[in-house]
């Protein structure tokens, strides 16, 4: 079994982040530019319970994949695993830790690659490399959302009106 984690710091509360990831759009968001994703179905935002299923491409293939949510405490930590997809599995743990009012982000994955020890021997580093590209790129987009997001008192802006200029 192979292990990956990245954390990050944000500057927002753990409810702001958990907010951000409670997003109907939010893999869309979150998927980097070089690696599409289409979704093919969703139902149940960071519930125990809910489900996903997209497809990715792996090179010129299309891999379907499927994942279910399978630990949610809010707004701390939601795990989702893999049902169907390239892996012979996949636990990924989507930590919040609140840190002086601001939310140390951390992603955890644990997962084992088709062809056993050899497999992972040869090309574990290989995918943590691609994971950490991956994460690196949705943590940035998570932590200028969110950031972007607080006044300098650290209290959540909404935005009330469609062109952000007040009614007459």
């Amino acid at each position: 079994m192979l292990h990956f984690n990245y954390s990050t710091l944000i500057n927002a509360p753990v409810e702001v982040v958990w907010q951000f990831h409670d997003r109907s759009d939010i893999l869309e968001k979150l998927t980097p530019p070089w690696q599409p994703v289409t979704i093919v179905s969703k139902q149940g935002g960071l519930a125990v319970g809910a489900t996903i299923e997209f497809r990715i491409q792996l090179g010129l293939i299309p891999v379907r994949w499927v994942a279910k949510h399978v630990e949610s405490e809010k707004p701390y930590l939601f795990t989702d695993v893999q049902l169907v997809g390239p892996l012979v599995s996949w636990r990924h743990e989507h930590q919040f830790t609140n840190i002086e009012g601001k939310t140390c982000l951390t992603d955890s994955i644990n997962y084992e690659l088709p062809g056993g020890s050899l497999a992972e021997f040869c090309l574990g580093w290989w995918v943590n490399s691609r994971l950490a590209e991956m994460f690196k790129y949705r943590h940035q987009v998570t932590k200028e959302d969110c950031e972007s997001n607080l006044s300098p008192r650290g209290d959540l802006h909404r935005a009330a009106w469609k062109d952000n200029s007040p009614p007459n």
